[in-house]
């Protein structure tokens, strides 16, 4: 896992399905249970509402260094190490901001592949030919491991004098190339390291907005990215629909 501390972050207090919500990086909800799926997470998924494309919530590198900090896969201090070799060589700042781009699309397609569609998986509202693809997904993999191969050849190992000590792998060490490597490390993990069969999307067909999340309950019923938003909207929309069609029925 990224080396920063996880921080825990209160979620906004949003209502209403998240579907078309144009949410800024530093108020998205944090619900995917791992950095990696919280980055998948960042961009609209589903047909927007109005027509246009889909919101990107790492609209720009301030937007991403929000976003890292918060999801704690940064420091606030290696957030500020970070902005500075950003703001000396731009370049270099979105080359950084189109790397994430990448993991975060790679990562989709990789982990649509390994849902059921009883789970929220493509079959049946899929919003593009790649979804749950092998073939895609083999291809994302090969680019995802190229990225992350990048990223350990300029980790260092690092002794930690502590009791006991022990070596650890060091994710960027190259200020300007800190966000990407420990995106790229995030990515890593959570394909190597979580329980995949526990990988759901919020349902699309149901009104749902999508996302991805690691669903962690206990008899692995989870359905929603959160209650409170898509799952609400969705139990309202089907009181709605009960009463029309009761009134409908009714002599």
């Amino acid at each position: 896992m990224p080396n920063a501390p996880n921080r825990a972050t209160p979620l906004p207090d949003l209502t209403g399905s998240l579907m078309g919500m144009s949410l800024d990086a530093g108020r998205l909800p944090l619900v995917g249970g791992h950095p990696a799926l919280d980055l998948v997470n960042t961009l609209e998924r589903g047909a927007p509402l109005d027509g246009g494309p889909p919101h990107d919530s790492l609209s720009g590198t301030s937007a991403l260094l929000r976003w890292t900090a918060r999801a704690g896969l940064i420091s606030d201090a290696e957030r500020d190490r970070a902005e500075r070799a950003w703001r000396d060589d731009p370049a270099s700042a979105q080359a950084g901001l189109a790397a994430v781009r990448d993991i975060r699309e790679g990562l989709h397609v990789v982990l649509l592949a390994t849902i059921r569609p009883a789970d929220g998986g493509p079959a049946g509202d899929a919003s593009g030919p790649a979804e749950g693809d092998p073939i895609a997904a083999g291809a994302a993999l090969v680019a995802l491991h190229e990225r992350w191969a990048g990223a350990a050849a300029r980790a260092a190992l690092v002794l930690d004098r502590g009791d006991p000590p022990r070596v650890r792998l060091t994710y960027g060490t190259i200020s300007a190339m800190l966000i990407p490597d420990r995106v790229a490390e995030a990515a890593l993990d959570v394909l190597r390291t979580a329980d995949l069969t526990r990988v759901r999307r919020c349902p699309l067909h149901e009104g749902g907005c999508g996302w991805l999340f690691l669903d962690q309950s206990r008899n692995g019923s989870r359905r929603w990215c959160r209650m409170a938003d898509c799952g609400n909207t969705a139990k309202a929309r089907r009181l709605t629909e009960r009463r029309r069609a009761a009134r409908h029925d009714t002599p």
